[in-house]
């Protein structure tokens, strides 16, 4: 376990060992979720956005919008 300090602007810093083994480096994004009394952070990785596919449904309107739209493209051609 580690423990860090909250600085007066806000800011934290992740132990090094626990960076490395996220490989986190300068400029890496992480998303900051708040649930009940813990603070979660996640790095903004193509892994993380690719589990969230098919999580929120469109019900089948995304597709027919696009759909829609690609047929008005060609119809101003």
């Amino acid at each position: 376990m580690y423990t860090t300090i909250v600085t007066t602007k806000g800011q934290i810093v992740i132990p090094s060992k626990i960076r490395r083994r996220m490989n986190l480096k300068k400029g890496s994004k992480l998303l900051v979720e708040e649930k009940e009394n813990e603070i979660i952070l996640r790095p903004l990785t193509q892994a993380y956005f690719s589990s969230l596919s098919g999580k929120i449904s469109t019900k089948g309107k995304l597709s027919e919008l696009l759909l829609k739209k690609r047929k008005e493209q060609k119809q101003d051609k």
